[in-house]
C-alpha cells in the first residue's frame, strides 16, 4: 500500500490526506513526538482553562491524551481532510464531549479574532513548508497570519517540529519580527523506541503587542537536559544551536549501531556560559574482544596533561584504549576556563551524557567505570592571561605533571592543544623557622607561587635535539673556545637560556617579533638579558636580511650556530613551524651568508603536509650540501641540521664520541644536570638526507 506522496506539494493537498487516512484506517498516525515525550513541555504552556486550537490534527492521539489526563478539555481540532474529521468525530464524539473536530483550512479559518489562548501544531508546518518556492512561502505566511489573528495577546503558538533549518528560520524570523517572544525546546527522547534519529523540538511563540520601532528580539533555547532557557542573540545563532543538537543526535545514533573507524570528538558546553567545558574523544578498538564488563569506559585526562602525546594525539589515544582493554574508551579533557571540584563531581555531571555514546547492546543499568591517572583530576592554575596583537590570546599556567613535578607552560589559545613553551618548576623553599616534615602527605597548594624556574631542565624534546646538534660544529674541540649563536623565536626563553647557562663561552642573540613574548619570558620563565644574552625585537626575516647585507659588504661571517624555533601565525598552512617565508630559497641563502663555513643551521620543522615537507627539504638541500634530520618520536617535529660544507660530515661513531665529550664538558661539578638528558642518545636517530 503506497502512503507516501509522489511529490512534497501533495502534503498540502486535501485529496492526498483523504486518500492517506482512508487507506490507513483507524490506526493513529504520529509523525513524531509521542505524548509522554511532549507532555513535560506542553504542561508548561497549556493550562486547564485554556481554549486550544489544534491545526492539522490528522488522527493523532495527542488531543485525546491531553483531554484524558486533564491537561485541557476545551480543544478544537481542525483538518482539511474530510475523511479524518469523520473518523475522529466517531472516535471521540461521545467519550470527549467538550472536544470538537471541524473540517477547516487553517489558511482561511472561520474563528473570530483573539479566540484562543493556545494554537498547537504537530508536524503541520513541517508538512506545509517542504520547499522554499515563492508559492509555498506565501502559504506559510498566510498560515502564520491566521494563527496570529485567532490568538489572544499572551497566547502561545506551540509548534512540534523536526526543525529543519529553513523551517525553523522561517518561523523564528516571522514571529520575532512581529515582536513575539520565541523559545525553542528540545524534547527529551524516549530512548530505543524513538521513531526518528533526529530530535524533536517545540517552538513556543508567545504573542505580544507589536511595539512601534525596533524592539529587541527575545530568542531562547531550552535544551532537553535543563529547564532554564538560554538567551541567544540572533536567529542565525538559534538555528546553529539547534543544528548542533541535531548533529549530536546523529552522532549518538551512529555510535550506538557500529564501531567508529576514525576517532570522533565533540565538545560539551557549560550551560551558563555556552563555552566548552569538556572535550570528548570516542576511541573504538574493534580488534579487541572485551568481556561484558570491559566494553565501555570513560577516561578523565588530568588537567594540564591534555597536550601530552598519550592524550593529545590520535595514535596516543588509540594506544591508551588498547592498554586499558576496553572496546570503547571515551577520553575527557577538562578546559582551563572551567572549574572542577573533584572526580566525583565530574562523574556525576557526565554520567547521563556519556551513556548516550555507549556501544550497541550495552545494558542500560550497567555501571560504567571512570578512569584516570592516579585517580585524581590533576592541578592547573592560570597565572597570567593576556592578548598580544601578534600572537592573540595566550595564557601562562602551572600544571602538575606525572608524579610530583610542576611545570609552567605558555599556550597560545588559537592553538590551545600545543604547548608553546614549557619549564619545570622548583619546589618552594621552606619559610624561615619552618621544619621540614619527613612524611608530609598534604598536597601542594597550587595557588602558592613556586620558587623558581629549573633552568637545567629542557622540557621540550625538540629543544634537547637542537642543543645536541651543536656536536656537529667543526673543530677538534667539542666545546669551542667561543660560540656565537643566533636564536630566532624566543617563546618562554628556555632554549637560549640553556645555551647561555651551559655554554659559558657562548654569546647568544635572540630575535623575537612579539614584544609581549619578551615580557612573558622575563616575568614568568626566569629569562634575563646580559653581556652574553641580547634580545632584538624584530622580524626574523628583516634581521637576517640586514645582517646578510652588512656581511656581504665587508666579508664577515657572523654565527657558529643559527637556530630557528619560530611558529607560524597562519593556521591555514599545513606547516605550523616555521612560517613558509623562512624556508624560501632566497632567504635560506641569506642565512647561509651569515653562517660560518664550519657552522650549523638548526631548524625546527613542524609540517603535516607531506608534499609541502618534501618541497622544504628539497630547497634546504639546494642551499646546504650537508643535511641531517632527527625526528622527534611521538610528535610531528623534525629537527634539521644543515651545514654549508659537505666536508663536515661525521659518521655515527664519531658523532657519538663528540656528544659524550661535549656532555662531559658541560657537566661541571656543582652544576645541576638533568640525568635523563643524554646528548649521545639524542643523536642516535640522526640520519643524513
Amino acid at each position: 500500500m503506497e502512503l507516501l506522496p509522489r511529490s512534497p506539494a501533495e502534503f498540502a493537498s486535501a485529496r492526498y490526506w483523504d486518500r492517506f487516512f482512508r487507506q490507513r484506517g483507524q490506526r493513529a498516525f504520529e509523525w513524531y513526538g509521542a505524548f509522554p515525550e511532549l507532555c513535560p513541555v506542553l504542561h508548561k504552556y497549556v493550562r486547564p482553562r485554556d481554549k486550544v486550537l489544534v491545526v492539522g490534527c490528522g488522527n493523532s492521539e495527542l488531543s485525546e491524551q491531553m483531554y484524558d489526563v486533564g491537561m485541557c478539555e476545551d480543544i478544537v481540532n481542525i483538518d482539511i481532510s474530510d475523511a479524518v474529521i469523520l473518523q475522529m468525530q466517531e472516535r471521540s464524539g461521545s467519550r470527549r464531549p467538550k472536544m470538537s473536530y471541524l473540517l477547516m483550512d487553517m489558511l482561511q479559518m472561520d474563528f473570530p479574532d483573539a479566540h484562543f489562548q493556545v494554537v498547537l501544531d504537530k508536524g503541520t508546518l513541517d508538512a506545509l513548508l517542504t520547499d522554499e518556492e515563492e508559492s509555498t512561502l506565501a502559504k506559510v505566511d498566510q498560515m502564520f497570519a491566521e494563527i496570529s489573528r485567532v490568538l489572544q495577546v499572551g497566547g502561545r503558538y506551540l509548534c512540534v517540529s523536526l526543525a529543519q533549518a529553513h523551517v525553523l528560520k522561517k518561523a523564528v524570523e516571522y514571529f520575532s519580527q512581529e515582536g513575539w517572544v520565541v523559545r525553542v525546546h528540545q524534547v527529551a527522547s524516549s530512548g530505543d523506541n524513538q521513531q526518528f534519529v533526529l530530535p524533536v523540538f517545540v517552538y513556543v511563540m508567545t504573542k505580544f503587542r507589536k511595539i512601534p520601532g525596533s524592539a529587541p528580539q527575545i530568542l531562547e533555547i531550552c535544551p532537553e537536559e535543563q529547564d532554564k532557557p538560554m538567551r541567544v542573540e540572533s536567529v542565525e545563532r538559534l538555528v546553529a544551536a539547534v543544528k548542533d543538537r541535531q548533529h549530536y543526535a546523529l552522532l549518538c545514533s551512529q555510535l550506538s549501531k557500529t564501531p567508529c573507524r576514525e576517532q570522533v570528538f565533540l565538545d560539551l558546553c557549560d550551560k551558563e556560559s555556552g563555552k566548552p567545558r569538556y572535550t570528548l574523544h570516542v576511541v573504538d578498538s574493534p580488534s579487541l574482544k572485551p568481556s561484558r564488563e570491559n566494553r565501555f569506559a570513560i577516561f578523565i585526562i588530568p588537567q594540564g596533561r591534555e597536550t601530552e602525546w598519550l592524550f593529545g594525539t590520535e595514535e596516543g589515544r588509540r594506544q591508551l584504549a588498547t592498554s586499558a582493554g576496553f572496546g570503547r574508551l571515551v577520553t575527557v579533557a577538562l578546559h582551563r576556563e572551567q572549574h572542577y571540584e573533584d572526580m566525583a563531581g565530574i562523574q556525576a555531571e557526565l554520567s547521563g551524557k556519556v551513556m548516550e555514546l555507549a556501544p550497541l547492546g550495552l545494558p542500560a543499568q550497567q555501571q560504567v567505570p571512570f578512569l584516570s591517572v592516579g585517580g585524581d583530576i590533576g592541578v592547573r592554575v592560570v597565572r597570567h592571561f593576556d592578548t598580544s596583537p601578534l600572537s592573540g590570546e595566550y595564557v601562562v599556567e602551572d600544571v602538575k605533571g606525572d608524579g610530583t613535578c610542576y611545570f609552567r607552560r605558555l599556550i597560545f589559545l588559537r592553538n590551545r592543544n600545543v604547548v608553546q613553551s614549557e619549564a619545570r618548576l622548583l619546589a618552594p623553599a621552606p619559610r624561615p623557622g619552618q621544619k621540614k616534615r619527613r612524611k608530609d602527605k598534604k598536597k601542594p597548594n597550587p595557588a602558592e607561587p613556586l620558587a623558581a624556574i629549573d633552568k637545567s631542565y629542557l622540557c621540550c624534546e625538540h629543544h634537547k635535539a637542537m642543543v645536541a646538534g651543536l656536536c656537529l660544529l667543526g673543530g677538534p674541540d667539542p666545546l669551542p673556545a667561543s660560540l656565537a649563536v643566533l636564536v630566532v623565536g624566543l617563546g618562554g626563553g628556555s632554549l637560549p637560556l640553556f645555551i647561555h647557562d651551559y655554554f659559558s663561552q657562548a654569546h647568544v642573540a635572540v630575535v623575537e617579533i612579539d614584544p609581549s613574548m619578551l615580557e612573558v619570558a622575563t616575568r614568568w620563565f626566569g629569562f634575563s638579558q646580559g653581556d652574553r644574552m641580547q634580545v632584538h625585537v624584530s622580524d626574523g626575516l628583516d634581521y637576517v636580511a640586514k645582517l646578510a647585507a652588512e656581511g656581504t659588504s665587508w666579508g664577515a661571517f657572523w654565527y657558529d650556530a643559527i637556530m630557528f624555533d619560530v611558529d607560524s601565525k597562519d593556521l591555514t598552512v599545513g606547516m605550523s613551524c616555521p612560517p613558509p617565508a623562512f624556508v624560501e630559497k632566497p632567504f635560506l641563502q641569506k642565512v647561509k651568508t651569515i653562517l660560518k663555513p664550519e657552522g650549523i643551521f638548526v631548524l625546527n620543522l613542524v609540517c603535516r603536509d607531506a608534499r609541502l615537507k618534501e618541497s622544504v627539504l628539497a630547497t634546504l638541500r639546494d642551499v646546504f650540501p650537508l643535511l641531517y634530520t632527527r625526528h622527534i618520536e611521538g610528535e610531528v617535529n623534525e629537527i634539521l641540521f644543515c651545514q654549508p660544507s659537505p666536508e663536515g660530515r661525521r659518521d655515527p661513531v664519531e658523532l657519538g664520541a663528540r656528544a659524550r665529550a661535549l656532555e662531559g664538558a658541560l657537566r661541571e661539578p656543582g652544576r645541576p644536570w638533568d640525568s635523563s638528558y643524554v646528548l649521545a642518545d639524542m643523536l642516535q636517530a640522526v640520519r643524513i638526507l
